[in-house]
Parts: C-alpha cells; structure tokens; sequence
C-alpha cells in the first residue's frame, strides 16, 4: 500500500516526464501574455465605466444665457460638491472604522494564536568547546574553572561578652548626658 501512495504522491504522475526548463520559460511567458492582456482588457472596462457615469449623472452644463442663469446654474454646482463632499466624507469615516476593526481583529488574532517558540535542540557541548566556538580555533583557551579557585578558610569569630555589658549602667549613662546639657 505504500508503494501505491509514494507513486501517487510523487510529480512525476501528473506531469508524465519531468518538464524541461525552456518548456516551463515559454508556458510562464504565455501565462505572463495572457495575464497582461486581461489587465488591459480590464482598465479599459473601468475606464468605459467611469465615462458612462459621467455622462450620466454629470451632464455638460448650458452656459448659454444671461448673468442670472449662470449665477444659477453655478449655485447647483456648488450645492451638488457640497452633497458629494458629504457622502465622500462618510465614506472615509466607514473605511477609517472598518480599518480599525480590521487591526484590533487582527491584534485579537495573534493574542489567540500565542507566540510560538521554536523548540530547542539539546546540544551538549563542554565549556571549551563553547570558547573554541566562540572565539574561533585558532584561540587555545582551557576553562578548568575549579583550578582558579581560591581556598578560604572559615574563621569562627568571638565576640567579646564584656564589651556588651549592662544595658542599664548605658541608659544611666546617657540621661547624665541629657542632664549635662540640659544645665549649660
């Protein structure tokens, strides 16, 4: 069964014979041809369309007439940018919304999703091999850490009991003091 699978899986069952690379050169340029023309084919589609709504919705204005007519008409003008610059703004105002949503989904997204850590491969190496690593071979470095030890002895300390003395006799002492000064 897995003789089966591996003959399945493999490219050379879709392809037959492994294409060579001047074939897949000129089926890229081909597909490259083709893409291009689609584009163009398309912008001139948009293009069309943008003049059929100008034609449409934004006929050329009759500047014959006196004064008062003009005046008229260029008040419809102004009163028209003014209605489009509203709808223009709304618009802005949902894209910058919508934009927003988008970046806190997208926040919200990577908080569920955790960072992941790759996993670590467990190398074993020795203190020296890591300095040879570090600071290349031609460094002879030896990290015999224990020989640079040094040796300390531990001294048990007294302490003298006598100099500690009453804490009576030291209070006594010191309200002598505050006599002394309170006097002078």
């Amino acid at each position: 069964m897995t003789d089966q699978r591996e003959h399945r899986d493999s490219p050379h069952v879709f392809w037959g014979k492994k294409m060579t690379s001047s074939r897949r050169h000129h089926l890229k340029s081909l597909m490259l041809q083709i893409a291009a023309n689609w584009i163009e084919q398309e912008n001139k589609e948009i293009e069309e369309a943008k003049e059929g709504y100008m034609a449409e919705n934004c006929p050329t204005p009759d500047l014959s007439g006196d004064q008062a007519a003009l005046m008229e008409i260029c008040k419809k003008l102004h009163q028209a940018i003014d209605k489009i610059d509203e709808v223009r703004y709304d618009a802005e105002a949902k894209v910058r919304k919508a934009d927003k949503e988008i970046e806190e989904l997208k926040l919200k997204v990577v908080e569920l999703a955790g960072v992941k850590k790759p996993a670590l491969k467990k190398v074993r190496m020795s203190a020296d091999a890591m300095l040879q690593a570090l600071l290349g071979g031609k460094h002879k470095v030896t990290m015999d850490l224990r020989a640079n030890l040094k040796q300390v002895k531990k001294e048990v300390k007294e302490e003298p009991t006598e100099a500690v003395g009453d804490w009576r006799k030291n209070i006594e002492d010191k309200a002598d003091r505050k006599k002394m000064f309170e006097t002078s």
